[in-house]
């Protein structure tokens, strides 16, 4: 059966894939099944974490959590409760996620440009003789209102030097755009093993501010949405050929996300 499967929707089985190879593993933040112990110990341990549904996408009902010296606080959307206790913050979790199956993962803290995250999707296709290549890597900043970096929850998609230049010179940028693509590559190459029916893989990856690199996750049917929005349109006209050469045609439609070329400098 893992031999015909070309897609995987939990995000749990993705990230235990992810694992198994020990180079990989070690940027990988701590993810498991959402429990309320596992929440609060998670809190305790690391101040801020991210939930997520385990079949989810675009960003949608992603909730991050903190813990404050006078108590909890949450953000989905761009709805902002905060609770005196753990169990009240985690009663009224339940409530607005009900029984969808969530994960909870170690929040971690991403680059900023002008106080807002962001982070890198990196798309990794195989080409006509069946070898990865690594097609595009784009940049994603946050929504100033939302928790999430996704262009469909109104992010601004930006070159990943353009944005990288922003904080650091153009040496480590370049550097840190080649260590993103080896570890696309070797992501892709982890997946082949157990799915080697997969085409195309997508690793969203964050940045933390010692400029170490983390797996936050990876999407086995990627949206090539976000390269639409860059003026050099080379990248996705690479996506789109090497997607037609095994059979999947895209449905480009992107509004929602931000084009940095299109928005004023000083509304950054």
């Amino acid at each position: 059966m893992k031999g015909t499967m070309k897609y995987l929707s939990s995000k749990l089985i993705k990230t235990r894939v992810v694992l198994k190879n020990p180079q990989l593993a070690a940027y990988v933040p701590q993810t498991m099944e959402l429990t309320a112990k596992r929440l609060f110990d998670m809190l305790k341990l690391y101040r801020m974490v991210y939930i997520k549904p385990v079949c989810g996408s675009r960003g949608i009902g992603v909730i991050r959590i903190e813990k404050g010296k006078n108590g909890f606080r949450y953000q989905e959307d761009i709805v902002n409760q905060s609770f005196r206790t753990f169990q009240q913050m985690y009663r009224s979790i339940q409530l607005r996620i009900g029984n969808k199956p969530y994960l909870v993962q170690r929040g971690i803290g991403m680059l900023k440009y002008s106080n807002r995250p962001f982070d890198f999707r990196v798309m990794v296709q195989k080409n006509k003789v069946g070898k990865w290549d690594c097609t595009g890597i784009v940049a994603r900043l946050a929504h100033p209102k939302r928790v999430v970096t996704n262009g469909s929850q109104g992010g601004t998609i930006y070159a990943a030097d353009e944005l990288l230049t922003k904080v650091t010179n153009p040496i480590d940028a370049a550097k840190l755009i080649e260590r993103m693509t080896k570890m696309g590559l070797m992501t892709a190459n982890q997946f082949s093993h157990f799915y080697p029916a997969m085409n195309e893989i997508g690793l969203d990856i964050a940045i933390d501010r010692q400029r170490k690199l983390w797996i936050l996750e990876v999407n086995t049917r990627p949206d090539p949405c976000p390269f639409t929005k860059l003026s050099d349109h080379a990248m996705i006209e690479s996506i789109i050929s090497y997607a037609k050469a095994y059979g999947r045609v895209y449905k480009l439609n992107c509004n929602k996300a931000q084009s940095s070329t299109t928005i004023p400098r000083n509304k950054h």
